[in-house]
């Protein structure tokens, strides 16, 4: 009998994919270039401003503009790879996103670098539900399950990852180009991924039964709709001391959204193509899935944003030792995510609430040691590695669990919904405990962010806390 891991990868087509690591490779690569500049710029943000002379708000929409664009299209990016072909909207996507990338460090001014950074986060909506959809179509059984824990271990691992990037980059100050590297790395990376995808990636098959799917313009302006009137508060509002208009934006987009799945389940009654089809979300383990990305993204999220705040705004470091101070997080996940399926099976149904409950002793072990204003010492780095390995341990099973069943006609609805819930979750984790941190911060000066910190981490181990309750995983298959 040929065993799972020697068998070869069924293509979209029916056919043999014998290039899966490369295959996986590409697709992996765009998905850690992608999420790098969600963070990448936060570090930048400073020298940005000085340099540009952009105003508070025209900063927040360079630094916002890419994660609002991205969150709004992602679940359309998802329904164009299903009607386009995956192969056909991951290369359009990177190719967009490449430009933009070029564009944005080229910009004369924050107008500009606004408009690119929009375009960019396009890009990155049309790139990045395609990676889960290929995982999903190329690799069967246990090739597929490891290719969703490297798919898991990148998606997070990129969020830290972007703050030690960026401050190298703003640090270094490469050739006088101050800020712009942040932006201009992606071009050659790009570039040669847009080689190397148009040899590695499967050829989209034209009859596809996929492919015959209407595209649901009604259902895909309500939930545009009501997922921009969503993010645009939850990433201008804290800054702006959360006005009226973000309030009612907010309202706004839960109306929305109860019409959007209204609407949705009319037209899967009637035999239409739902946007995300009824099925998915009724997927056993989906739902708890659901709740875990969304807690694990929005502790993780919020705890490198509000240890950010602090690392520069409060402790004084530098972008590059701020973003170093990341580095134990991000190889610690990395490294979680690609070996906790060769753990003990009878371990892996309590990984995700284990890991939640790690996240929250590390949260606090950081709170406490920098509470009173110092650096922590040498044992913060242990913490930030244990933090990391918890919020692995919580994300990843919980993705893979997911996805790891899901037919091959779904994985383009259940990759724009993760991809969303993932992005959404860190959208939150940032609205959330970053105005936690700025409401508590009264002033400035180490001793008032530190206090702000340390009431910080003990809200963000409660939200732990709620994840590990939901129960035990679902063993992924």
């Amino acid at each position: 009998m040929t065993s799972t891991a020697s068998r070869p990868v069924l293509s979209k087509d029916g056919g043999t994919d014998n290039r899966p690591g490369p295959l996986l490779g590409v697709v992996l690569a765009a998905q850690f270039m992608a999420l790098l500049d969600v963070f990448i710029v936060n570090v930048a943000a400073p020298t940005l401003r000085a340099e540009l002379s952009a105003s508070g708000a025209e900063l927040q929409l360079v630094v916002a503009g890419y994660t609002i664009a991205y969150a709004v299209l992602l679940i359309t990016g998802a329904r164009l790879g299903d009607l386009l072909g995956h192969r056909r909207a991951y290369l359009g996507g990177l190719a967009v996103f490449t430009a933009a990338s070029l564009a944005c460090g080229l910009a004369a001014g924050p107008g500009q670098l606004i408009a690119f950074r929009l375009a960019q986060g396009a890009g990155a909506a049309l790139m990045i539900p395609q990676v889960l959809s290929l995982i999903q179509r190329n690799f069967t059984g246990e090739r597929r399950v490891r290719a969703l824990s490297a798919y898991s271990a990148v998606l997070a691992t990129g969020a830290a990852a972007g703050q030690v990037v960026g401050g190298v980059l703003v640090s270094a100050d490469l050739f006088g180009t101050s800020w712009r590297p942040v932006f201009l790395v992606n071009v050659p990376i790009g570039i040669g991924l847009l080689v190397l995808g148009a040899r590695v990636l499967p050829r989209d098959n034209p009859t596809g039964s996929t492919r015959a799917r209407a595209l649901d313009l009604p259902g895909l302006l309500l939930l545009g709709a009501a997922v921009s009137l969503l993010t645009v508060p939850l990433v201008l509002g804290p800054e702006q001391d959360w006005p009226l208009w973000s309030w009612l934006s907010l309202g706004g987009s839960l109306v929305l959204l109860v019409l959007f799945g209204t609407y949705e389940s009319r037209l899967a009654r009637r035999g239409g193509a739902p946007l995300i089809a009824p099925r998915v979300l009724r997927l056993p383990g989906m739902g708890r899935a659901v709740l875990w990305i969304t807690v694990a993204m929005g502790v993780n999220a919020g705890f490198l944003f509000t240890l950010t705040l602090h690392l520069q705004g409060g402790l004084g470091h530098s972008a590059l030792r701020a973003g170093l101070t990341f580095g134990p997080a991000a190889v610690v996940f990395g490294a979680v995510g690609l070996t906790w399926r060769s753990w003990p099976a009878r371990l892996h149904r309590a990984l995700v609430p284990g890991g939640f409950l790690l996240a929250a002793v590390a949260a606090v072990a950081i709170g406490g040691l920098l509470k009173e204003g110092g650096t922590g010492g040498w044992g913060l780095y242990p913490a930030l590695g244990v933090f990391g390995a918890g919020i692995a341990l919580a994300f990843s099973p919980a993705l893979t669990g997911a996805l790891a069943t899901v037919r091959a006609e779904d994985a383009a609805d259940a990759s724009g919904l993760l991809a969303t819930v993932t992005q959404l979750g860190q959208l939150l984790g940032v609205a959330a405990f970053g105005t936690l941190f700025l409401g508590v911060t009264a002033e400035d000066g180490a001793g008032d962010s530190a206090g702000a910190l340390w009431v910080t981490t003990l809200a963000l181990a409660v939200a732990a806390i709620v994840g590990a309750a939901a129960g035990p995983a679902r063993r992924a298959r």
